[in-house]
């Protein structure tokens, strides 16, 4: 299902014959730094991983992370959208790209659509997660107008993450 357009993108639902591109976004080096390593190895793992997670989330609470693809070929090169974890109590604004489309303004053209479609859905605050090292994703929250508030520890083992917000009139 068809989400938004960008100038450059579209967004839509993410399906079971996404497999092989989520097995290759997932299983990036800059993926598993900074989101973490989802021990997805193979195209089952990753149709499992998109029907109980994405497809799950987006029928039970009306969004989800969303396939971005390039708008002309329909070529996708990451995801970006609206997740709720159970370790936040607002919903996430989250998003990752293929490294070959880095440095090309897709991800604050994903993100920056997405907060207008939050707010379309009532969520009145909006949050974000990064970790300390990953300048690039800092960079684009504050572009986007989301303010630091503190660190937060998602696990045991976490070294902290930066969590900011935005409140969406």
């Amino acid at each position: 299902m068809r989400i938004l357009d960008t100038a450059r993108l579209a967004l839509r639902t993410v399906e079971p014959d996404d497999a092989p591109f989520y097995l290759e976004l997932v299983n990036t080096p800059d993926f598993i730094t900074h989101i973490g390593d989802r021990g997805i190895r193979s195209l089952q793992a990753a149709r499992e991983a998109i029907v109980s997670g994405p497809m799950a989330m987006q029928a039970a609470r009306g969004h989800a992370i969303y396939l971005v693809t390039l708008r002309g070929s329909g070529t996708p090169i990451g995801m970006a959208g609206l997740i709720k974890r159970d370790t936040l109590d607002d919903v996430d604004l989250g998003y990752a790209f293929l490294p070959r489309y880095f440095g090309q303004g897709y991800a604050y053209e994903a993100a920056a659509a997405l907060l207008p479609y939050a707010r379309r859905l009532g969520i009145a605050r909006l949050v974000a997660i990064t970790s300390a090292a990953n300048a690039g994703s800092n960079a684009l929250l504050r572009k986007l107008g989301m303010r630091f508030e503190k660190v937060i520890y998602l696990a045991p083992d976490d070294q902290g993450t930066r969590l900011y917000s935005i409140m969406l009139p």
